[in-house]
């Protein structure tokens, strides 16, 4: 069973890439960085939910939340998680996401998934259910089971990959795997390959480099999806 083609990238790519993007690729969907976040600071995705949406655009809004080790924010701890949890909610009510839609907090480390960072996603999750939000965890394929097992109605987003080398991908066709293909399956989408720089045939706009992602529901954010 196929999934639905999307992509996420640090940074807005801009109104004129995301227009060609969507016109002249099967992607569908996108990551949304929220920000400020502990781990993510550019802004340029925030105020575009509006009109991606107008323009059919899927998305998934990513909360980079505090990490383990490696760049970023590391204050990894059960209150921190309530704070940075009302945190994304806020994000997500700014931005006019929809009460419901599901809004993930982004885990760069592998596994295991152990305290402290148990209490910290325990406790960012119940801060965005009690906000009215629907939790996501973006998680390794590692620990993913242990994830949807300690939060049965987080939508998980598995990271499988075979490099995280940055290598060219070309075409305007891009993998759709059923989310299942992480090695979890009960994933609600897959992160297929990472540092992927896109050459676009015949395309007006620089080549991006991004991420690519399939997933369940060509709008990862919908509520009741």
């Amino acid at each position: 069973m196929a999934g639905f083609a999307g992509f996420d990238c640090f940074a807005y790519p801009g109104a004129a890439q995301m227009a060609w993007l969507k016109a002249n690729t099967n992607f569908v969907w996108c990551g949304y960085y929220l920000a400020p976040a502990p781990s993510h600071g550019d802004k340029s995705w925030m105020g575009q939910r509006a009109g991606l949406a107008a323009a059919g655009w899927g998305i998934a809004p990513v909360y980079v939340g505090q990490q383990l080790a490696g760049p970023g924010s590391h204050a990894v701890n059960g209150p921190q998680g309530t704070t940075d949890g009302n945190a994304a909610a806020a994000l997500m009510a700014a931005d006019g996401f929809p009460p419901g839609s599901c809004v993930y907090l982004d885990l760069e480390d592998g596994p295991p998934f152990v305290a402290p960072r148990t209490d910290y996603t325990g406790a960012w999750v119940a801060a965005v259910r009690s906000a009215g939000f629907l939790p996501g965890i973006y998680c390794s394929h590692g620990f993913a089971a242990q994830v949807q097992a300690a939060y049965p109605d987080a939508r998980v987003w598995a990271y499988k990959v075979a490099t995280t080398q940055q290598h060219t991908v070309p075409g305007t066709a891009f993998p759709d795997g059923d989310p299942s293909g992480s090695g979890f399956p009960g994933a609600f989408a897959w992160q297929l390959a990472q540092n992927c720089v896109l050459a676009l045939p015949g395309a007006p706009i620089p080549a991006p480099v991004v991420d690519l992602d399939s997933a369940a529901n060509p709008d990862p954010s919908a509520p009741n999806a």
